[in-house]
């Protein structure tokens, strides 16, 4: 299981979330639907290559270009930032969500002003791109490409209009121009409520125990993180849990609320509500604490 901690120290964050603010204003962004990714490139003074040109002859040009001042991918690379062109290399091949959040993870990499002189080209990969990234410069990207994406608490206040579920993030991530995997840890990290999100590999048919689901990922929010610390998951989900369960299988595409127990770090037992939405890239398993169900208050910044 890989850990989903993308978190930034309050200052860190604060510095971040202050350059995605000055970019929303100077390209006239807030409040514009789906998020203007083209106006908010272009008040960046980036221009983005129409052209796929993410070849290997590309790749190795763009590389004796930067010489030693190369941030190289550690796999595939899927994004291109020459800070000297302020021109920005997406692969087209990839879905339109995940160039969006590429093009402003890349943007972030030439707008924060203390990234800026750092390399001269940089690559950027699952890896990079990724929530459990170690890197300050690549998490501070990403974070501003999260500030930005969401309209800094836009997508979050907005949640507080709708009932707690997975329908709610999945709603507004079309409203914003996001996925349902971005749009849901938004809803998760930023929410005042005790509950969490688990991620899980799309299901493999298996002889005799039905389907196996591997583990992917677990994002829980702040309140959830402090009361249950680290869930004690399996590395793969089977009908035979409840949570495997819950899994949507054949042309199901979501299961509706059930209950289930938790046992919090102190041995509590708490009673919990859970749903289920598969795509064909992911199983989201939200889950939420029962009283929880009650609070109505969102958090509007990270943990401190």
């Amino acid at each position: 299981m890989r850990a989903d901690d993308s978190s930034l120290t309050p200052d860190q964050y604060r510095k971040v979330r202050k350059e995605a603010e000055k970019l929303l204003c100077e390209a006239g962004a807030i409040g514009s639907f789906p998020t203007p990714v083209d106006d908010i490139m272009s008040a960046a003074k980036l221009v983005v290559a129409p052209e796929n040109a993410l070849d290997e002859g590309f790749l190795q040009r763009m590389r004796r270009k930067a010489s030693a001042a190369l941030k190289q991918a550690l796999s595939k690379v899927l994004g291109i930032f020459d800070a000297t062109a302020r021109l920005v290399f997406v692969d087209h091949s990839l879905g339109a969500s995940k160039q969006t959040f590429i093009k402003l993870h890349e943007a972030g990499h030439g707008v924060l002003p203390w990234q800026r002189g750092l390399y001269a080209i940089v690559e950027d990969c699952e890896k990079s791109l990724a929530p459990e990234v170690a890197e300050a410069f690549d998490r501070e990207a990403n974070n501003f490409a999260t500030e930005v994406l969401f309209q800094l608490d836009g997508f979050i206040i907005e949640a507080r209009d709708h009932s707690f579920g997975l329908k709610c993030p999945m709603k507004l991530s079309r409203k914003y121009g996001a996925s349902i995997y971005a749009s849901l840890r938004q809803y998760v990290r930023k929410n005042d409520r005790a509950c969490v999100v688990i991620v899980l590999d799309p299901p493999e048919i298996v002889l005799f125990d039905g389907f196996k689901a591997g583990l992917r990922r677990v994002v829980p929010s702040p309140s959830f993180a402090e009361k249950f610390g680290q869930l004690a998951l399996p590395a793969e989900f089977t009908p035979d849990d409840k949570i495997g369960a819950m899994i949507p299988v054949g042309n199901r595409k979501m299961t509706g609320p059930r209950e289930l127990a938790l046992t919090d770090r102190n041995g509590d037992r708490h009673e919990c509500v859970a749903e289920a939405f598969k795509h064909p890239y992911n199983v989201f398993i939200l889950i939420c604490v029962k009283t929880a169900l009650r609070k109505t208050t969102i958090l509007l910044g990270p943990k401190s």
